[in-house]
């Protein structure tokens, strides 16, 4: 039989590095001085900007992403 042994706690890094690669965050963000959606890798690495929440879901999901909220 095989246990596996669960994580405790996970540091920042390790958080960040189970979507790395494979998941894309939105979140609003104010770009020159307008209300836009910001795409952000797991790592919390700026990614790209779009004018609507749809655009920056439709870019995630162009690039083989899994887009998630982040608030």
């Amino acid at each position: 039989m095989l246990f596996m042994q669960r994580p405790t706690s996970f540091t920042p890094t390790d958080f960040a590095a189970l979507g790395a690669g494979g998941v894309a965050y939105v979140k609003p963000v104010i770009h020159d001085g307008q209300a836009a959606y910001g795409i952000f890798g797991a790592d919390g690495t700026a990614m790209a900007i779009a004018t609507t929440r749809d655009l920056a879901l439709a870019a995630i999901k162009q690039n083989d992403l899994e887009p998630m909220d982040a608030h």
